[in-house]
């Protein structure tokens, strides 16, 4: 009997040291999983975080090393115009319906307004219920030269360009844009005389796809490298005359990152949209804040919505034309502008037809800035044409929407993802 007894301990040992180690195992594996998976974002952190403290501990040393982040983003540039021509014109002329195209444009359209409004809606609430004090002393402040320019002629510009290779250039975003639509139905339109072209187009695609996958290699670095640039040249400014409308701004906004990205995921695919999109927008979300373009977001963008699961044949219209036409931070940073502007000339913003007028601006603002650093100056200087503002408010428009842009490109860019996700929860292709 002892005997049997020994011999059941001696199996329920080496049952438990083989559940023991199995667990041991699977949980080094997961670890593995875990490192490898997330190695990119890890290596980013790092580069960013050591970027920063350069920034603040040897603020001298940053013109010597930012010519590296400036190589960085010169590459992505490059690669990414063409990347937005292959993507959008590929995803049109690959749809086998037509309705399905509409009813992508029609969604699609319908979601950049929608969340345009919310963010805007939800900075006036914040204004409102945490107002800025009485503002003075910005006429101090030497205002940057703007040069006039004929409205039909700027609006020609902006949709078009008068020569071929004027389209593959970042400054002519929309313009190309729309290039892309008119190259996709072409394709479309030939129909089997068109499938060389075609092809070429999705092959051109992926070919472009793999050169950015390559040039995020060096992201670490570069990212870094202009990471401490932005510390030191703008961390500075932050603690000074416009401490309180950017504190609200950055309260407002991590709020509304946060809450309503939060939100807007979990209405898309439920848990697991909430899941999908926190897990792959933190590489987007990093690249954003580093590079204060949204243009520069796009690759990490297009990769995240890959991974959460998103069609491509949504995510390659949705976010590179979200790039240009979809700005949740710029609907935010608009509405702080124009409140500060008020409170510098002492009029009431919050005056029915002022917050109408508001909304409206804000909506073309989000429109008008493209997705390169610092491009909402023309949108600001519609913003005091139309309010008739005095000059002395341009410069505290100008300053607040360069401090704002790190947090106001997250808002911009990541939006996009979380809008990609919101078209694919209402069109199945």
């Amino acid at each position: 009997m002892n005997v049997y007894s020994n011999l059941d301990k001696l199996r329920q040992t080496y049952i438990s040291e083989i559940v023991k180690n199995k667990s041991i195992f699977d949980k080094n594996h997961r670890m593995k999983e875990v490192l490898k998976n997330y190695s990119g974002i890890l290596f980013l952190i790092l580069g960013i975080t050591v970027g920063s403290i350069i920034g603040i501990v040897a603020p001298q040393s940053v013109e010597y090393i930012k010519p590296v982040g400036d190589i960085f983003l010169n590459l992505l540039f490059v690669s990414v115009v063409p990347l937005v021509f292959f993507a959008v014109s590929n995803s049109i002329s690959s749809l086998e319906q037509e309705s399905k195209f509409g009813k992508i444009i029609l969604v699609m359209s319908f979601t950049f307004l929608l969340f345009i409004l919310i963010a805007a809606s939800f900075t006036i609430g914040a204004v409102y219920l945490f107002p800025v004090s009485s503002i003075s002393g910005s006429s101090e402040i030497i205002s940057e030269a703007t040069k006039e320019e004929n409205w039909g002629d700027r609006i020609v510009s902006f949709f078009t360009v008068g020569e071929f290779t004027e389209l593959f250039s970042r400054k002519n975003m929309l313009a190309l844009l729309i290039f892309a639509f008119l190259t996709g139905f072409a394709a479309r339109k030939s129909g089997e005389n068109g499938k060389p072209f075609r092809v070429f187009i999705a092959s051109g695609y992926d070919v472009m796809k793999e050169l950015l996958l390559m040039i995020m290699k060096i992201a670490p670095i570069g990212l870094g490298a202009y990471f401490a640039y932005q510390v030191a040249t703008l961390g500075p400014q932050l603690f000074g005359f416009y401490a309180k409308p950017l504190g609200l701004y950055y309260i407002a906004g991590i709020i509304y990152f946060f809450l309503f990205f939060s939100f807007y995921a979990f209405i898309a695919n439920g848990q697991n949209g909430f899941k999908g999109f926190w897990k792959n927008a933190i590489l987007p979300t990093l690249t954003a804040l580093s590079t204060c373009s949204s243009f520069a977001t796009m690759p990490t963008n297009l990769l995240a919505a890959s991974k959460i699961g998103i069609p491509s044949s949504i995510a390659n219209l949705v976010i590179p034309i979200g790039t240009t036409l979809h700005k949740n931070g710029s609907s935010m940073s608009s509405i702080i502008k124009i409140y500060v502007a008020f409170q510098i000339i002492g009029r009431d913003f919050f005056e029915p037809t002022n917050l109408l007028l508001a909304l409206g601006i804000t909506v073309f603002v989000s429109i008008v800035a493209g997705g390169i650093p610092n491009g909402g100056y023309i949108g600001e200087m519609l913003m005091i044409s139309v309010y008739s503002l005095p000059q002395e408010a341009i410069p505290a428009v100008i300053i607040i929407g360069t401090l704002v842009d790190p947090l106001a490109t997250v808002l911009n860019a990541v939006g996009d993802l979380v809008a990609a996700m919101f078209v694919n929860r209402f069109v199945k292709v």
